[in-house]
């Protein structure tokens, strides 16, 4: 006998889990863009506060495997409010000395945050919503957390235009992180009211044991005691599909990551006026956000790789077109064109690194494999900027863009050979 869950209902979802994106995600939108200039301001040079904003993705990136284990152990919510708590602690932590030292320490933790935050939101809907309409579910949770990053940066402005000073922009996320802890408090908790994650291991693990002769019992211990397996175990056990498809996801993360690095570099490098490249790119990143439910309806309706292959396809092929029209006449047009080019092909590929992972993952105790697989597409995210300022001082920014371009390519056939075999469409 297995336990039952309600059904599926949009609205039971949208403040357990995009309410909360939407504030934590709008806190570190206005945060991120001014941790330079605060870096700056405490006597950093320009490589030691490009280090410091960094450290955020090395946070993330470090974060990635514990939070697997600490959401299989304490579960989403509980995460989540912890995640949202760490993050103050590392705003404290940067305002409490006036040092680059502690400010990289506080933008450390703030990507810890954010890795326990991002697994504990992606373990939740892979746990909860169908199948049916995972994709949607997973591009407007991508789609939320960029309209907190878009709305964020705007809140600073204003913030900084009336206090003349970037430093109180760090309350900004303080004042999310406490909203965030008020909205899960005050709900009722999503896995016990939805069966999101606890019941519905409990109810896997059963229908296993019934279904291979076990003992009911000995199956429901095995549902209590999967967080003990850990984020190691998932990697062993997992391998094969980690290493396949999570190589192609990580590409696919490395050149997204490489446009939003190479866009505003390219237009120095070409001499575009500050003012119409911030335009170009603002575009860019409104029709990048326009996209991302039609993303999801693409993936539920026809299968992942229709999201996958035209976007990660889209973002080399504006690689590659930089890559031979820096020298043209026409520069800026071709470097407008990519931009919006970059936009559509990313917002169609809005939540498919999300989606995929709920697919792979194992759906009695998604956590520690979700650890993993987000670990290979941080990874991705974290080396691209490093391989674009490398081969671009090594060589040129025309070789750097052709060379994320290829790697671009290489991401989509990994996909399109991988994909099919691990997480095939299901006929509906």
């Amino acid at each position: 006998m297995t336990t039952a869950t309600p059904p599926f209902s949009w609205r039971g979802i949208i403040l357990p889990a995009y309410l909360p994106t939407l504030l934590f995600s709008l806190g570190e939108g206005a945060l991120i863009p001014v941790i330079p200039v605060v870096a700056t301001e405490r006597g950093a040079s320009l490589a030691l506060a490009g280090l410091i904003a960094a450290m955020l993705m090395v946070g993330e990136l470090v974060g990635d495997l514990p939070a697997g284990w600490l959401v299989a152990r304490i579960g989403e919510r509980n995460a989540m409010i912890g995640a949202a708590l760490l993050a103050v602690i590392g705003v404290l932590v940067a305002l409490a000395s006036p040092t680059t030292a502690a400010l990289g320490i506080g933008v450390f933790l703030l990507g810890l945050a954010t890795a326990v935050f991002g697994l504990a939101r992606h373990a939740f809907l892979t746990s909860y919503v169908p199948e049916r309409v995972r994709a949607r579910a997973l591009s407007t949770l991508a789609g939320v957390f960029r309209a907190g990053w878009a709305i964020g940066p705007f809140v600073a402005a204003g913030i900084i235009a009336f206090a003349g000073s970037s430093e109180p922009v760090f309350w900004v996320l303080v004042a999310s992180c406490f909203a965030v802890v008020v909205v899960l408090v005050l709900l009722p908790d999503p896995e016990r009211v939805f069966g999101a994650a606890r019941l519905a291991r409990e109810a896997s693990a059963v229908d296993v044991g019934a279904r291979d002769g076990a003992d009911v019992t000995t199956a429901g211990r095995a549902a209590a005691d999967a967080s003990s397996h850990g984020v190691f175990r998932a990697i062993v056990t997992h391998r094969g599909v980690l290493a396949r498809i999570g190589t192609g996801v990580g590409l696919l993360a490395a050149i997204r990551a490489s446009r939003t690095m190479i866009l505003p570099l390219w237009a120095v490098s070409i001499g575009v006026p500050p003012e119409q490249a911030a335009l170009v790119i603002g575009v860019s990143a409104t029709i990048d956000f326009a996209l991302f439910y039609v993303s999801g309806q693409v993936m539920d309706r026809f299968g992942r790789l229709w999201s996958a292959i035209p976007g990660i396809v889209g973002l080399a092929a504006g690689h590659l077109v930089l890559a031979f029209t820096h020298d043209v006449p026409a520069a800026v047009a071709w470097f407008t064109a990519v931009a919006v080019l970059f936009g559509i092909a990313n917002g169609l590929s809005s939540g498919v690194i999300l989606t995929l992972g709920a697919d792979l993952a194992p759906k009695a105790n998604p956590a520690p494999f979700l650890g993993a697989y987000r670990t290979i597409a941080d990874a991705g995210q974290a080396v691209a900027p490093l391989v674009v300022a490398g081969v671009t001082s090594l060589v040129s920014i025309m070789a750097a863009a052709a060379a994320m371009g290829v790697v671009g390519l290489l991401g989509a056939a990994a996909l399109l050979r991988w994909v099919p075999r691990y997480a095939p469409r299901r006929r509906r």
